[in-house]
């Protein structure tokens, strides 16, 4: 089998076999196959696709070129959820410790993030004390006692993935479908969950902008994960403004906080639950979707599922007073509000935008060399739909400096104000499954 007639294949738009897809996958991690051919084949894909069977095939390869978890040990349906990521996200904080309330085991590998903000780990890290290296032993042993543990990707699962990526980040084949897709279900088939809760993101802050694209990925992804055994289910989910009002690490936690205590952002809440419902319905634990939500809303009301969060945060060496106390976490020494120009509705706030502006203040990474500051960031204080008046504030940008110039463009301009309120939209747009 030779690489260049595979690339000339798909070049041509014929789809590939199960065994070349195989001998490419693995002879490029074990670099035998050189970077031009690999980039050859991937702006092949890039331009002709890969069906229903190829986009599996690759998934299944790359997930053999490493080691994968093995979760047996723990007793009960072990369920796993991912985001597509976005600005402001932070359902993992809320969502993991409010499934575990119900019983369900989380066993959860995260990753650091590269761009507007820190990833979960990131964000888990601004508690004083939490540590996301968990051997295995321990790492299971937390999910049988506590019902839930976070730690960092083992550098030994998918490895081709990460060579792939690296590749594709410099050869302009990141926004193609079925690279995206065997890209995120590798990592999540290899990390051992029996179900799969995907949270696709679409919108100005997301990487799908539209929602027939958003749609796109999230059927190619459900289709994988039937195609190799797992019950994977897709929430379409709105990132045209940032999700919830804080923006950055440890004020994420303090949001993250706040809806498992009842409180706080309205549309964060509810996305949070319709995910944990749907996570709580494929583990068997409900029967109904309607008593999935009232039995997820109770843990909320009577603060289980904010003890399960102290106690995992404790488990995992983090300082369990911040939950009770979240001024304990880090902050930043300047507030600095963006005020509105004119009186008027908020129709718009551009998400991608605002993320930027907090990775501006140290919030996120623009190289994966980058430190995190995890006390910077932004707070929204008015959303779309809001009425405002001349002089109000609209965001805080909570920065180590006294001004922040940059910052303070890019948070002033993603604000559109006019005259008259906009509609509002669904922050769930579909389940599909």
């Amino acid at each position: 089998m030779r690489m260049v007639d595979i690339i000339e294949k798909k070049r041509d738009g014929e789809a590939l076999t199960s065994e070349e897809i195989r001998f490419f996958v693995s002879g490029y991690a074990r670099g035998e196959i050189p970077d031009y051919q690999a980039a050859a084949l991937l702006m092949a894909i890039y331009f002709q696709g890969m069906n229903e069977r190829e986009t599996s095939d690759l998934t299944e390869a790359i997930v053999a070129s490493g080691e994968t978890v093995d979760l047996s040990e723990i007793e009960g349906v072990k369920v796993d959820k991912h985001s597509t990521g976005g600005v402001g996200d932070k359902t993992s904080l809320i969502v993991g410790p409010l499934v575990a309330a119900a019983g369900i085991p989380i066993a959860k590998m995260s990753g650091r993030g590269l761009g507007h903000t820190g990833g979960t780990i990131d964000k888990l890290e601004s508690i004083p004390g939490f540590h996301v290296e968990l051997s295995r032993e321990a790492f299971l042993d937390h999910v049988n006692r506590y019902k839930i543990a976070i730690i960092g990707h083992s550098q030994n699962l998918t490895p081709a993935d990460k060579k792939l990526y690296a590749l594709r980040d410099v050869t302009g084949t990141v926004a193609s479908v079925p690279l995206i897709a065997s890209s995120i279900m590798s990592k999540k088939l290899a990390s051992g969950a029996d179900v799969i809760v995907l949270d696709v993101k679409v919108g100005s802050g997301a990487f799908m902008k539209t929602l027939d694209d958003a749609k796109r990925l999230a059927e190619v992804m459900v289709g994988i994960g039937k195609s190799l055994g797992r019950r994977t289910i897709a929430i379409l989910s709105d990132m045209d403004e940032p999700l919830g009002r804080e923006v950055g690490n440890a004020n994420e936690v303090r949001e993250a906080i706040d809806i498992l205590k009842g409180k706080g952002d309205a549309r964060l809440t509810e996305l949070c639950l319709t995910i944990a419902t749907q996570m709580t319905l494929a583990a068997g634990v409900y029967a109904h979707e309607k008593e999935a939500r009232d039995r997820l809303t109770d843990l909320i009301v009577s603060g289980r599922a904010l003890e399960t969060l102290k106690t995992f945060v404790q488990a995992q060496g983090g300082d369990p007073a911040v939950i009770d106390d979240p001024g304990r976490l880090p902050s930043a020494a300047h507030s600095i509000a963006v005020r509105a120009e004119r009186d008027g509705f908020v129709q718009a706030i551009d998400a991608e935008s605002v993320g930027l502006a907090a990775m501006m203040l140290g919030a996120g990474r623009k190289t994966k060399d980058d430190v995190i500051d995890h006390g910077v960031g932004v707070s929204i204080e008015k959303k779309v739909g809001d009425a405002v008046k001349a002089g109000e504030t609209l965001a805080v940008l909570h920065s180590r400096t006294e001004t922040a110039a940059d910052a303070y463009e890019k948070l002033k301009n993603a604000y559109r104000i006019g005259d008259e309120k906009a509609a509002a939209k669904p922050i769930v747009y579909e389940v599909i499954q």
